[in-house]
């Protein structure tokens, strides 16, 4: 009977320790695909459980301000006034880069865009598909005499920060009308619900086009549009082109991580990049949760990176990351 209690202690024991060790976070939903791998990865090597809720960069932002979660999640940095209404310890844990796909559906493949035109579009003055402005872009396709259905995103969202910071740098009329960040007030269009919802609008609607990571164009099928970068050349959203990106804005990237890499110089970057950030304490109130997410983001910013490339995200350059992991060390879980 003795043995009976004392297996059955150690099983409530052992059920006690693995509730102590789930995390739970929120945020953006750009990271979503690689950030479920690596939530399952995680807990089957080392048995934390981590659940995530992708209500974009600005829920999460919210939650983790809150305290509701213990780690939040966005593409869009936290403003020095966000942090310090968080608290004040806020660290930045970059953990890829992505590409923003201006993804299209109407018929036809190819499509090349430059800043000013993709801010027309947006901006409601380039109207249908046949526009001379398009056109000029595009000779010998026959572009359709269609209207175009502009999709953006209707919640607040790190993705809209990088698509609209984009625009803000290459269109005076843009930054001027309408500017940058997780909300604007969308001159034209019609939005949806976290990177999935624009893909779904724009899948699904002949004629649309609309802006999500690169990861949702490819398991979608979306045809997307080259981009004309800083030095002339139209380039795909790809991995490759993230990297180029991530290599050009590396200098400027500052020591808390809250930097940009859009439009940057080189032939073979593309446009319109951006990284991703978890959102954590320096100062971590529960000694054995701090602990796990401490391992964890060592672990994301390690084994991790390794199947960034598979899910259409770019790894951080070694350089970042031993800077990152010096930052992650400098986390207190006492």
């Amino acid at each position: 009977m003795k043995k009976l209690l004392a297996f059955l202690l150690g099983i409530i024991l052992l059920t006690g320790s693995a509730m102590a060790l789930t995390l739970n976070g929120a945020g953006a939903t750009f990271p979503y695909p690689i950030y479920s791998k690596w939530f399952s990865d995680y807990q089957k090597e080392k048995g934390v459980q981590i659940n995530y809720a992708p209500i974009g960069s600005g829920g999460g932002i919210r939650q983790f301000t809150a305290g509701v979660v213990d780690f939040g999640a966005s593409d869009a940095p936290m403003t020095d006034s966000e942090i310090d209404k968080a608290g004040g310890d806020v660290l930045h844990i970059p953990t890829v880069a992505g590409a923003i796909a201006v993804v299209y559906n109407a018929g036809f493949d190819g499509l090349r865009l430059d800043g000013e035109t993709l801010a027309g579009i947006f901006l409601g003055e380039i109207k249908k598909w046949n526009d001379d402005k398009i056109a000029a872009l595009n000779p010998g396709i026959s572009l359709p005499d269609k209207e175009i259905k502009v999709a953006h995103r209707s919640d607040s969202s790190g993705t809209t920060d990088i698509f609209t910071g984009y625009l803000a740098k290459v269109d005076s009329r843009w930054a001027s009308k309408v500017g940058a960040g997780k909300s604007v007030a969308w001159p034209v269009g019609v939005g949806g619900k976290g990177n999935p919802g624009v893909a779904g609008v724009v899948k699904n609607n002949d004629g649309s086009i609309g802006y999500v990571e690169l990861a949702y164009a490819e398991t979608n099928n979306l045809a997307a549009a080259k981009m004309k970068n800083k030095a002339g050349v139209f380039i795909a959203p790809s991995v490759d082109g993230t990297t180029a990106a991530m290599a050009g804005g590396l200098n400027k990237i500052p020591s808390d991580f809250r930097g940009e890499i859009l439009n940057q110089k080189g032939s073979s970057a593309y446009p319109i990049c951006g990284m991703t950030w978890l959102l954590v304490h320096k100062n971590q109130s529960n000694a054995d949760k701090g602990t796990a997410l401490k391992d964890f983001l060592k672990w994301a910013l390690s084994d991790g990176q390794k199947s960034a490339k598979d899910l259409y995200y770019a790894p951080l350059p070694d350089s970042l990351r031993t800077k990152v992991l010096a930052t992650i060390d400098s986390i207190s879980t006492l």
